[in-house]
């Protein structure tokens, strides 16, 4: 495993925070003021701040961003270990019995940490809870985390699983030790490595709880980031929950139901390629991919799809093309 290169603390980090804030950065030097601001609004002031330079293409800009902050951060450089291996070496340095994350292109209302903090010190059987968040970016815009991925009942593994919880990452705060005891993120993941941890947390009997005010502004659509392919998503859950259907002890039917959300994100993927098949031209991988969603989905819009494709001449083949992108 790769070790930071270089660990710096500012002169006014505290000494002894109750909570650390894991940043990491990864070609965000234009955008990592705002969320540092951010932070340093907070109302609650028992923090150190952890920024992770992950090998960053842009780290002379990321840097001359970082300048007028760093005094008042830890800053640490290592190898590019991606998104898991950053928020790792944060956990590791972070001297904080709580962790708060927050990515280094979104950023926090003034009194995020205080209410947050609020749940956690009046319930002490409860490990982690998460907020609401408003987009910022032209695909969501007006609209906020919790209205495109909703949470409702209870935090399990199994609402975890068909995603009736969805946790915001950036609006996240937890006990440190649930964290350590979940193993630390996963660094084989090249994403969505934070719902693999919820999911961990959760079945190592961690509490999670929730509530809907609005406490954050997370960023969508960002050219780079890795949550731009909606194909590479879906993907990754359906990695992270055939990894953990084998190597985690769960129920016959919380098994199953991993094994039903595995077959319906796989059919979703290849939907998702079947488009991007289609914006190529390339028809035969199209249909391909169509034909192996619609064995799960089995919807009378992706038959009459395929079957123009199978059928139709190059005409009415781009026709299709605009509707399947709708």
């Amino acid at each position: 495993m790769a070790e930071p290169v270089t660990v710096s603390t500012g002169a006014e980090v505290p000494s002894a925070p109750a909570v650390s804030v894991i940043m990491p950065a990864y070609n965000t030097a234009a955008l990592i003021g705002e969320a540092l601001d951010s932070v340093l609004a907070q109302t609650y002031t028992h923090f150190e701040t952890i920024v992770i330079n992950d090998g960053s293409p842009d780290t002379a800009q990321l840097e001359e961003a970082l300048r007028p902050y760093r005094s008042r951060i830890v800053y640490i450089v290592q190898e590019n270990r991606r998104a898991a291996g950053a928020r790792n070496t944060g956990i590791r340095n972070a001297r904080g019995k709580y962790l708060a994350f927050l990515d280094s292109d979104d950023c926090w209302l003034p009194e995020n940490l205080a209410i947050q903090m609020k749940f956690l010190e009046q319930d002490p059987t409860l490990d982690m809870v998460y907020a609401d968040a408003s987009f910022m970016g032209e695909m969501w815009m007006g609209k906020t985390y919790m209205q495109a991925c909703p949470s409702k009942g209870p935090v399990t593994v199994e609402s975890l699983v068909v995603e009736d919880c969805q946790v915001c990452v950036s609006c996240t705060v937890a006990r440190k030790q649930i964290i350590v005891k979940a193993g630390l993120f996963d660094e084989s993941l090249a994403r969505c490595d934070d719902y693999d941890m919820w999911l961990r947390v959760a079945h190592g009997g961690g509490k999670i709880m929730y509530h809907n005010k609005v406490l954050g502004k997370i960023r969508t659509g960002r050219a780079g980031s890795l949550g731009a392919s909606d194909a590479k998503m879906i993907q990754a859950a359906a990695l992270i929950l055939t990894k953990l259907e084998k190597t985690l002890d769960v129920s016959p039917a919380t098994r199953r139901l991993m094994q039903q959300r595995i077959a319906r994100h796989n059919a979703y993927y290849e939907k998702a390629m079947a488009k991007e098949y289609l914006a190529k031209g390339d028809y035969d991988r199209a249909i391909a991919s169509l034909a192996k969603a619609n064995a799960v989905i089995n919807s009378p819009k992706l038959r009459l799809i395929l079957l123009g494709l199978r059928i139709a001449p190059g005409l009415l083949r781009a026709r299709m093309v605009g509707r399947a992108n709708r």
